[in-house]
């Protein structure tokens, strides 16, 4: 690898807005190493997971709006 063109890889700690925070590396400023949602956090590995009621939707949508079936 050529000399001073690279940048510089280092331990940082990524903070989540819930708290959490992991330890990496990476070449991003400690200064702003931070994520919105992690795993400790989000629905999809917590468990909270909310699923939407996809179940007649469409029969609820021709009844309300569609043309009578013949």
């Amino acid at each position: 690898m050529k000399k001073g063109i690279h940048p510089d890889y280092k331990e940082v700690s990524f903070r989540c807005a819930c708290g959490n925070e992991i330890k990496t590396k990476s070449t991003v400023n400690p200064a702003k190493a931070a994520v919105a949602i992690c795993s400790e956090c989000h629905p999809f590995f917590t468990g909270k997971q909310k699923f939407l009621d996809t179940a007649g939707r469409v029969e609820k949508f021709m009844k309300k709006y569609g043309k009578a079936q013949g």
